[in-house]
């Protein structure tokens, strides 16, 4: 879509779409990565200002609290998050890596929580923030239980190459879920990030991926035979304790 055929709306979630968590821009960088007029993009920023969904601190804005607000309240968030958080921490008390909890978004995994592990990683992920559901663990066992349509759709556009690494050859990636609905485990070696390496499991819900869980490892010390079976029933355990919520809410609506 023409930049100059969006609408206000359409143009703030734009702009807002340009900044990185936990960094400032200034004017003229938000205009160059978003295309628009430099007119147009000050009159945004200064009114995205006052509505506090960003923060001003002289010539530069960031994202404001009154979004981190706003994503607090998000339904999927809060149930998701309550009811995997202790097995987030599980993994972390055996593992003592970073673990992640991701939902799909479009072709993007999307990070709803993470336990930082005692080693620090060089890893691009954070919470509320996307990567490529091709080149992370999450994003691999997301995407493997998923139909064929939605493969087919994912595979079918340029693979982003984030590290030498990344995988940008559809016919490879594709065999690569073929082996993870087998075994039900997403490896990454520093697809998304050089120095680190990550492994996954699908959360299922009726057959569904709804989630993924992961414990991301320093390069050196990756040994996916040892996290693979800590990953995997950590994923199955919060699968059967949300389909439990499902069916007793389906038993309260009744």
């Amino acid at each position: 879509m023409k930049r100059d055929t969006l609408s206000v709306l359409q143009r703030s979630a734009l702009v807002l779409d340009v900044f990185p968590g936990g960094t400032a821009l200034t004017l003229a960088e938000v205009s160059t990565r978003t295309g628009l007029p430099r007119s147009t993009t000050h009159r945004l920023l200064v009114d995205l200002a006052e509505l506090g969904w960003l923060s001003r601190r002289g010539n530069t804005f960031e994202l404001g609290m009154a979004l981190f607000e706003l994503g607090e309240r998000v339904g999927l968030k809060h149930r998701l998050r309550a009811a995997a958080v202790p097995f987030m921490q599980d993994l972390f008390a055996v593992t003592e890596q970073t673990v992640h909890l991701a939902v799909r978004d479009g072709h993007d995994a999307v990070y709803v929580e993470k336990i930082h592990g005692h080693i620090a990683l060089p890893l691009p992920s954070q919470i509320g923030g996307r990567l490529p559901l091709t080149c992370t663990a999450v994003g691999k066992a997301l995407l493997a239980p998923e139909s064929p349509t939605v493969q087919d759709e994912v595979l079918s556009r340029p693979l982003r190459r984030y590290t030498p690494h990344s995988i940008t050859d559809p016919k490879t990636l594709a065999r690569e879920l073929d082996a993870i609905r087998r075994t039900g485990i997403a490896i990454e070696r520093e697809e998304a990030a050089l120095g680190g390496c990550c492994l996954a499991s699908p959360v299922l819900l009726a057959g569904e991926p709804i989630a993924a869980l992961s414990v991301s490892v320093p390069t050196a010390s990756f040994k996916p035979e040892l996290l693979a079976p800590a990953v995997r029933t950590a994923a199955l355990a919060l699968g059967r304790a949300l389909t439990r919520n499902a069916t007793g809410a389906h038993r309260v609506d009744a």
